[in-house]
């Protein structure tokens, strides 16, 4: 009986946030009266991938043009993560979901903005602390469960730049910021979030070896976004998130277009 009633308020509060998206915030964006950032970098032979092992630029090739073929068209080759992209559960974890197994309500929800470039900005290897979490907490109030959780970081900057982005050091390390193991596991078994994001090429740091907090976060069947544009641009809360990947069959991951829809208020309401 116990684990019915769980049932039924589950369904009920999924279908609760449904119809307020549907009749609340999709409503105000085609009537206008919301604001949408986009989260996404565009796709380019200038893209930040992982340097390391057998990944190669995004390349685009022209096939038919107006002029010639009275149509344009090309053809595009890319690793799956390149780019603004997300990691689905099966990215670091066998047998989970892959990218075209995510289902649609997890793709939305309320997004969480931790902002540490303070922190960053002092120790280019930061990992977000448990500590951290609290502490917005403790200015924003809980977590909502079912959010997705961005981390600004400020890396960003960097994005045009990317030797700077990989930011190597003369022993082949690289070195950005990330989320650590604790506060991975944090977010995943007391928050029940639905994924995390950051600014830079990994959720692990740079300096990773072991890639724990993929490990951590695919294996609670959660994703990861990476190479999030524009998080500077958001309110630590306040924004509903929309996450549309490509839909590669098996895959690991893959680009994905990234929406932050945010109630128009004055400008003054929004932190600078």
């Amino acid at each position: 009986m116990k684990m019915f009633l769980q049932m039924v308020t589950l369904v009920i509060t999924l279908f609760s946030f449904e119809q307020g998206l549907r009749a609340g915030v999709l409503e105000d964006v085609m009537k206008g009266k919301a604001i949408v950032i986009d989260l996404t970098y565009p796709l380019n032979e200038k893209n930040a991938y992982w340097p390391v092992g057998p990944y190669t630029p995004f390349k685009y090739e022209v096939i038919a043009n107006l002029k010639k073929d009275k149509v344009f068209s090309g053809k595009y080759s890319t690793p799956e993560h390149l780019g603004t992209h997300i990691d689905a559960p099966n990215h670091f974890e066998e047998g989970l979901p892959s990218v075209d197994q995510i289902p649609f309500e997890q793709l939305i929800g309320h997004a969480v903005i931790i902002d540490v470039t303070d922190k960053v900005e002092r120790d280019a290897d930061y990992i977000l602390s448990p500590s951290d979490i609290l502490l917005w907490e403790k200015d924003n109030g809980q977590i909502p469960e079912g959010a997705i959780v961005l981390l600004n970081t400020g890396w960003s900057k960097r994005w045009h730049d990317y030797d700077g982005y990989k930011n190597f050091d003369k022993e082949s390390s690289m070195h950005f910021p990330g989320y650590s193991k604790e506060s991975a596991n944090f977010l995943v078994t007391k928050k029940n979030i639905k994924g995390v994001g950051i600014d830079t090429l990994s959720g692990d740091c740079g300096t990773s070896a072991d890639f724990i907090v993929h490990h951590t976060i695919n294996a609670a069947r959660k994703f990861i976004l990476e190479n999030v544009a524009n998080l500077d641009k958001l309110p630590p809360k306040g924004a509903t998130l929309i996450i549309a990947p490509i839909k590669i069959e098996g895959g690991s991951g893959g680009q994905c277009r990234i929406w932050a829809i945010l109630p128009e208020l004055p400008p003054t309401k929004y932190p600078k």
